[in-house]
């Protein structure tokens, strides 16, 4: 999504339905992603953590994707809002509307679960990087650990929106299962690095 951040708030603040709740999530997703890479980018080709380089340099590689893949949900959310949008339009006594509303459902999902998976994905960074990254940016660590806590955390309830309208409640329950684990695994990391952080930075 090529938009200015300015703008972009400003269309959150508005009372546009896009971007919203989906778009902040993935935006949020993709700042904790920058600054792991702003860390590793500190750090690379400092003397003191010369022993970590090779790992710095696949993180700055891993994060920049990831940041591209981030974004790009941003635009994404809003493109599946449409046809979900559209569905709730249709009258009720149209035959076919519950069977469009139901996959237009399952479609707007995808995107909340395009984030977790992708937060998922590199949620180990914040990890490595308390320890192999530069201490003069680990508050900066901490700040990521949080952000992507908040941007999950997010995601899911834009996957609960969705899918406590599903009429097949096997299908929303196996998506819920699947989002709350993804969820509680790489909630506890960002619990434990961000505590990690905290009680080094207090001292």
């Amino acid at each position: 999504m090529n938009i200015q951040i300015d703008e972009f708030i400003k269309q959150l603040s508005s009372k546009s339905p896009v971007p919203g709740g989906g778009g902040a999530s993935a935006l949020i997703s993709a700042t904790g992603a920058a600054l792991c890479s702003m860390v590793a980018n500190l750090t690379s080709g400092k003397k003191k953590y010369e022993h970590y380089q090779n790992d710095i340099e696949h993180i700055i590689s891993r994060t920049q994707t990831s940041i591209g893949q981030l974004l790009s949900l941003i635009q994404k959310d809003a493109e599946v809002f449409e046809p979900l949008s559209a569905a709730y339009g249709i009258p009720k006594e149209e035959p076919r509307r519950d069977e469009i509303l139901e996959k237009t459902l399952v479609t707007a999902c995808s995107v909340p679960m395009e984030i977790l998976y992708e937060v998922s994905c590199i949620i180990d960074v914040i990890e490595q990087l308390v320890v192999k990254g530069t201490k003069l940016a680990v508050s900066d660590v901490g700040v990521a650990a949080s952000a992507l806590r908040c941007a999950m955390e997010s995601a899911i309830l834009n996957v609960y929106t969705n899918t406590k309208l599903m009429k097949n409640r096997e299908i929303a329950f196996k998506m819920n299962t699947e989002a709350e684990r993804v969820l509680a695994a790489s909630v506890k990391i960002c619990d434990d690095v961000y505590c990690q952080v905290s009680d080094e930075l207090r001292g």
